[in-house]
């Protein structure tokens, strides 16, 4: 390690010591491996593809076309917005500790479970949908074999994760270059030898499989793009993993949504424009695989589907590593039934081993409750925007009230109460959409969430809890905190 390096993790190390936590985690992540960890979680090799069929079905070519520039866009607000709060406050918690300090312990207190859940259904969205993926392409049927291959890849996902966070960090950074690789190899066999409509194709709309007027079916296909562009938040998680995170771990999260969103794009394209018979692609099982084979060869066609498979395997990877954070630091505060257990960090190996596993543990659950695929990704996307709304909206208030004191070196400066309210009107728009028909279990199982968690705060968790750990007398960026 160079001095540069070293005195630079000592400055991290005191800089965390101001918000009243000791440095325990293994500080050994750069600005690179901050980015790649968001980047793979967004994955677009796995969100775009996983979810092709269901923005086509819905929407046809237009969902693509038109639908993942617009959500691309406003994401990149959220992204913007959530990146100058990391500048500010660079702690594992993240969304939970930025609400806590701005609102008070009670919104860290619904901003962490949210957060929480959210980040567990994204786990399990991802996983189970490699799982469906390898049952089609090995033609393996029943739900039982399905659930078999989906606990096989949380198990590899949990051991990896415990056993070694170096290896994490190696398998993120090779993960960028896989992505944009593929990405590119997936691209130019699109553009290059399969037949090709023209790019008016891409932008048609009027086209859905479903009985809801297109207008509404194009609304809904829009969850392909939104649930791809989620889980950025993970730079933030992993700040104290990482050197310099004031500024690395900010552009760690906006660079990963603003190159997928371009990448993702360019081969959402050359899909699009590969599609031969648009009903037939939209009927198919799996659309993805139908337009792939038939373009390109059945044999060609799978071979680059089975390419795909391990960048979703690190999408799902890099989800168990975030996730543990979270627990980690919410559990480190009390925020979680048996918090001593969850908070243990594993002296040989640096890892929150028991959060790992919790977090494994509760993803195998949510699948098993479901079933249902679509659900999971919308109660992912629902659990994981509120969570980014909370913090948004209260550093909005914050910055109109005039109590936020400084800004990180990471700031949107006079541009910042726009962006901000533009990101939490995104926010509301997508939360209605996506509890909206067909997509009514969602919205009942958020609804029984957002009741439980009420009745628990108020009978368990109100008055013990008091947020994120902070030394008397320490210096905050911000004034007028709520009690």
């Amino acid at each position: 390690m160079n001095e540069e390096r070293h005195q630079q993790i000592l400055l991290d190390a005191k800089d965390l010591h101001r918000f009243g936590y000791a440095q325990q985690l293994l500080r050994d992540m750069g600005g690179f491996a901050n980015f790649a960890v968001s980047f793979t979680i967004i994955s677009i090799l796995t969100g775009a593809i996983v979810l092709y069929g269901q923005g086509l079905t819905y929407a046809g070519p237009g969902v693509n076309g038109w639908g993942w520039p617009l959500v691309t866009l406003f994401t990149l607000l959220v992204a913007a917005s959530m990146a100058e709060i990391a500048s500010t406050i660079p702690t594992a918690g993240a969304v939970y500790h930025w609400a806590a300090l701005l609102g008070g312990p009670g919104w860290g207190w619904f901003t962490a479970w949210f957060n929480l859940v959210g980040q567990v259904a994204t786990t399990a969205g991802i996983d189970y949908g490699i799982a469906l993926f390898v049952a089609d392409l090995l033609g393996l049927p029943g739900r039982g074999t399905l659930l078999a291959i989906y606990a096989l890849l949380l198990l590899s996902h949990g051991l990896l994760n415990h056993y070694g966070i170096r290896a994490v960090a190696l398998l993120n950074d090779f993960s960028v270059w896989y992505h944009i690789v593929l990405t590119l190899i997936l691209t130019a066999g699109f553009y290059f030898f399969a037949p090709r409509q023209p790019l008016s194709f891409a932008f048609q709309t009027g086209f859905t499989t479903s009985h809801y007027p297109y207008a509404w079916a194009f609304l809904i296909g829009l969850l392909q793009a939104q649930w791809t562009l989620t889980g950025y938040d993970a730079s933030a998680h992993i700040t104290e993993e990482t050197v310099d995170p004031r500024r690395n771990a900010p552009w760690g999260m906006f660079n990963a949504v603003l190159i997928s969103g371009v990448f993702g794009y360019i081969l959402l394209l050359a899909i699009t424009l590969a599609i031969q018979d648009l009903p037939a692609a939209a009927l198919a099982a799996n659309p993805f695989i139908h337009i792939t084979e038939r373009a390109l060869g059945a044999g060609v066609g799978r071979a680059l589907v089975w390419a795909i498979l391990p960048a979703m395997w690190f999408c799902g990877l890099s989800s168990v590593t975030t996730n543990a954070r979270m627990i980690f630091a919410f559990a480190r505060d009390g925020g979680l039934p048996y918090s001593r257990i969850w908070a243990r960090v594993n002296t040989r190996h640096r890892t929150p081993s028991a959060a790992i596993w919790l977090s494994v543990g509760l993803a195998l659950l949510i699948a098993v409750y479901s079933g249902a695929f679509v659900v999971i990704v919308s109660l992912s996307t629902i659990g994981l925007y509120i969570s980014y709304m909370i913090p948004i909206f209260l550093a909005l208030r914050a910055r109109r009230l005039e109590n936020w004191r400084q800004l990180g070196p990471w700031n949107l400066g006079k541009w910042g109460g726009l962006i901000n309210t533009l990101a939490v009107a995104w926010i509301l728009f997508i939360t209605a959409l996506f509890v909206s028909p067909p997509n009514q279990l969602t919205g009942y199982t958020f609804a029984g969430l957002l009741l439980f968690l009420s009745v628990y705060y108020t009978a368990a968790a109100r008055g013990r809890f008091s947020g994120p750990k902070k030394l008397d007398g320490r210096p905050t960026a911000f004034k007028g905190r709520a009690k």
